[in-house]
């Protein structure tokens, strides 16, 4: 027969080994991620290295400045984000930095897509195709990152948890990375 104390003993250790599972399911989630990621950059580096002359065509076809931009763009949304997992954030602290760290990732979508209508047009051009099959299929795989974490975000400051907010900051800090990774290997080598 169960007593009281262990009834509320084993209430209070499933929050716990549930957020242990959570944790665990948010570092595959991350590291599947950047696994996913890291195969489409080495394709890249690999075919980079098997034909440079015509990635060094094709990247004087990119838009460097709009990338830049990017950059500074997704990496204050990244500290709009981490302002939002502080531990002493009080609610309304959270929401904003999460909205804020959304909107951001809505302007990188902007930039993205206006840098997409000046470099589309060289996708057929078959001197530079290889170089822009790969190029279209990371950045927009990473943009799909982006606007699903954005909208995520937005949902989460909705109705913020720690654990929620926990969640999706990591998650977004990966894509972080993933971009300072993909920035000087596409636009600058």
């Amino acid at each position: 027969m169960m007593t009281g104390t262990n009834i509320s003993a084993v209430a209070i250790a499933a929050p716990v080994e549930e957020e242990e599972s959570d944790v665990l399911l948010l570092w595959v989630l991350v590291w599947s991620e950047l696994v996913a990621f890291g195969i489409l950059i080495g394709a890249f580096l690999v075919m980079s290295a098997f034909e440079p002359e015509r990635f060094a065509l094709a990247r004087l076809h990119l838009s460097p400045g709009l990338a830049a931009i990017n950059t500074v763009v997704l990496l204050t949304s990244g500290w709009q984000a981490a302002v939002a997992a502080r531990p002493t954030a009080s609610a309304r602290q959270v929401r904003r930095s999460l909205i804020a760290a959304a909107l951001l990732g809505f302007v990188f979508l902007l930039v993205k897509l206006a840098e997409y209508a000046g470099e589309i047009r060289y996708a057929g051009d078959a001197a530079v195709s290889g170089f822009f099959e790969l190029y279209f299929i990371i950045t927009g795989f990473h943009l799909l990152h982006v606007v699903f974490g954005a909208l995520v975000m937005l949902l989460i400051a909705w109705r913020p948890t720690r654990g929620n907010v926990a969640l999706i900051t990591t998650l977004w800090h990966a894509i972080d990375l993933v971009w300072i990774v993909m920035f000087p290997i596409i636009y600058l080598a």
